[in-house]
């Protein structure tokens, strides 16, 4: 493992998810963490929000419903678009994926907003290492801090 390739990728990942993703053993999460976010999110040419629209896009283009709603929250808790301009994203790309497809944007929009505004209300605003969780639970099933 290149060192200086892991932390860059790390340092990229949290970057992109907010998050406070701690390093992982692991092959997969090793080219993740390494070419994912070390080399292709790292390269120059294009702002992040270049990037969030092409995955929203392609993320409501295969239906991903759980990874778009992990993109929507980050994107809202890095502050890059705002809900009306999540919005306006979920209703032009419905025009060219289809409603069903574009329903599922727009409905991971309005459950990330929904959470957040529940959260805000009851005065526990969620944190970084809340969205680790949720994307480590939506793949493995459990709590990044669990032992087993």
């Amino acid at each position: 493992m290149d060192d200086e390739l892991r932390k860059k990728g790390l340092a990229k990942m949290n970057e992109v998810y907010g998050w406070e993703m701690p390093d992982m053993p692991g092959e997969f999460f090793a080219l993740t963490v390494d070419h994912l976010f070390g080399t292709i999110w790292s390269r120059p040419g294009l702002s992040m929000r270049d990037r969030r629209l092409m995955l929203l896009a392609v993320l409501a283009a295969q239906g991903q419903e759980e990874l778009m709603e992990v993109q929507v929250t980050a994107i809202l808790h890095n502050e890059e678009l705002t809900r009306e301009e999540l919005r306006e994203i979920a209703i032009f790309v419905t025009h060219y994926v289809g409603f069903p497809l574009g329903s599922k944007l727009d409905g991971a929009i309005k459950r990330v907003t929904a959470k957040r505004k529940k959260a805000a209300a009851a005065g526990a605003a969620r944190d970084s290492k809340d969205n680790v969780n949720d994307a480590v639970q939506m793949h493995v099933g459990k709590n990044v801090h669990d032992r087993r």
